[in-house]
């Protein structure tokens, strides 16, 4: 029972979040393009993969994990508005947007969970003095 009670608050807070930054993307991007959805996913992926490679390094609890990859990330990123949008700006004939939406989403996707977990490896080191 108490991992659903960190699952539930790392969604809640993994909501907000996403509200937050893709309000914040969308007021000083243009809007034609769904940047504030892209900044989410690219963010929440690098994100991911961080997590992750401190988690192959150190003990962190069922909880946190439950919390933070199941709860705060499954909230934060936005897969379905990202699909959703997509098609949408196919059907508006947004065929270059589209395109750059699903190119740019999946390769710095991709590339930003290998960062995340390069980043938290060099953390580590750091911190162990190596």
């Amino acid at each position: 029972m108490l991992r659903l009670l960190f699952i539930a608050v790392g969604g809640a807070l993994g909501a907000l979040f996403r509200y937050a930054i893709s309000g914040m993307t969308y007021r000083f991007l243009d809007g034609g393009f769904p940047w504030g959805t892209l900044v989410v996913n690219l963010s929440g992926a690098f994100a991911i993969g961080f997590l992750w490679g401190l988690s192959e390094r150190t003990t962190i609890s069922p909880e946190f994990r439950s919390f933070a990859f199941i709860g705060f990330i499954g909230s934060f990123t936005t897969f379905s508005t990202y699909a959703l949008e997509t098609i949408n700006l196919f059907r508006d004939s947004e065929m270059k947007f589209a395109l750059s939406n699903i190119l740019i989403s999946n390769v710095l996707g991709i590339i930003l969970v290998l960062v995340g977990l390069v980043a938290s490896k060099y953390l580590i080191n750091l911190m162990v003095g190596r």
